[in-house]
């Protein structure tokens, strides 16, 4: 169950009032409010909350607002109480933003999706923000851009800022990952040469692409292979690609396969050299993908816009997790500017109606969805995979370093106040290819495992 489950999707029966939530006359007055802009909302409940401190009698402030009327009255209340200066200061935060003008760098896959559509579809100017989203190469530039302060934040690999952190393929700075961009939404997907290898025993010798060393893409298909007794140092070769070369790269018959992001895995099935073999989330249910990334330099220096970029990317990952808004999205981000892919293959992966390549139309609504929530077990669990294939060396403080770079608490707080409902906890157990995983005891996970340069 996704962090959205519960505040995105209510049951829309009648109350005695009227509509689904029992404060409006009539569902129609119901989609009026949902429909105002936030600015509007805040004055509403700034204007409601000075009329009820003037009038704390209901018979008092009906019959002044209805001697007076209503745009009289709160220009009377203005006369003490400047409305809208409250109302700035409550769309916007606690405090003035320091800056306005940001750059967040992305690569043009739909995990991205909340961060490239909060451009086209105004969840950035909605909080005061003029982003400007840059379509990067690949991981390495991402990575090195935003070290280099050439972008404010980035969309990253979700293992990325706990890399970064632990100085792990590059110099040690401290990073954050203040939400999760998307759950699911990747696959192995091989050459068509291969349709009838579908056992994963027999893909010794094959040559895999994953899009980044410090890539949930990279640890998945390790562990799957892992489980199917194929040494992944020894019996595949697996080599970095950067996600837009990887159809390529397969055309060109210099890999059999991969286990990428979409829209990758649609793109070969559309152009007809590749079969969707296996769903990421048929590895793991839920798992995290990429992520919004944030040094933790500019969270500390410029707190008011690092809540303000936060709330549009937690505004517009609810906006996404939505099936109803998916092929508006995918219109949005189609574009030669964003991911630069025909819209119908991003419908595809969006709407999980999609041509699996084997001559079947598949339907897995939640093949790719979105939840913000950075649970600091998905953390652990990674760490655990890095040391695992001996990324990082030595004792390992799991829990503090996930807890560093993962951000759940900030998440918790910022999603009440956007008036959702944040998990309570910031750690759970989940599974991987049925195999509980429990972030209490890291250790003893990673000594079960056969395979590994940690066993």
């Amino acid at each position: 169950m996704s962090t959205f489950d519960d505040p995105f999707t209510p049951t829309r029966s009648l109350s005695r009032r009227g509509c689904s939530c029992g404060a409006h006359g009539s569902e129609a007055e119901h989609d009026r409010a949902a429909a105002l802009s936030e600015a509007e909302r805040y004055g509403r409940v700034v204007e409601g909350a000075a009329m009820r401190a003037i009038f704390p009698e209901d018979a008092g402030r009906r019959a002044f607002l209805k001697a007076v009327g209503a745009s009289t009255a709160v220009a009377a209340v203005s006369q003490v109480l400047p409305i809208s200066q409250v109302t700035e200061a409550l769309a916007q935060g606690a405090g003035a933003l320091e800056k306005r003008d940001l750059k967040v760098g992305f690569i043009p896959i739909t995990c991205a999706t909340p961060i490239i559509m909060a451009a086209p579809m105004g969840f950035y100017e909605k909080q005061k923000l003029n982003v400007e989203v840059v379509k990067t190469a690949g991981w390495a530039v991402i990575r090195d851009k935003t070290l280099n302060r050439e972008y404010d934040a980035a969309h990253m690999l979700s293992p990325m800022p706990l890399a970064i952190t632990m100085g792990a393929g590059s110099n040690p700075v401290p990073y954050t990952v203040p939400a999760i961009e998307n759950i699911n939404g990747q696959a192995i997907t091989l050459a068509m040469k291969h349709k009838d290898k579908r056992d994963p025993k027999s893909w010794k010798g094959f040559k895999f692409a994953v899009p980044f060393d410090y890539s949930m893409h990279n640890y998945l298909l390790r562990y799957y292979l892992a489980e199917h007794g194929i040494d992944p140092d020894t019996d595949v070769q697996i080599r970095a690609v950067p996600p837009p070369d990887m159809v390529a790269n397969m055309r060109a018959d210099n890999i059999d396969g991969f286990l990428g992001p979409d829209p990758m895995n649609q793109r070969a099935v559309y152009d007809g050299i590749g079969f969707i073999h296996l769903l990421s989330k048929d590895i793991w249910e839920g798992h995290p993908c990429c992520a919004f990334a944030a040094s933790r330099d500019f969270i500390t220096q410029m707190p008011n816009t690092y809540a303000a970029l936060l709330r549009a990317i937690i505004d517009a990952t609810a906006f996404a997790h939505k099936a109803e808004n998916r092929k508006q999205i995918a219109a949005a981000i189609a574009p030669a500017n964003y991911l630069n892919q025909p819209e119908t293959v991003i419908e595809q992966v969006l709407t999980g109606t999609f041509a699996d390549g084997l001559g079947k139309i598949q339907k897995v609504p939640d093949r790719a969805d979105f939840d913000p929530f950075p649970w600091e077990s998905f953390a652990v669990w990674m760490l655990t995979q890095m040391k695992r294939w001996g990324q990082i060396k030595g004792e390992v403080d799991y829990a503090g370093i996930a807890k560093q770079v993962y951000l759940a608490t900030d998440a918790q707080r910022l999603m009440k106040e956007q008036g959702l409902t944040p998990p309570a906890a910031t750690s759970k157990t989940f599974s991987v290819m049925g195999k509980v995983f429990d972030p209490a005891r890291p250790a003893e996970y990673l000594a079960s495992f056969p395979i590994g340069r940690a066993s």
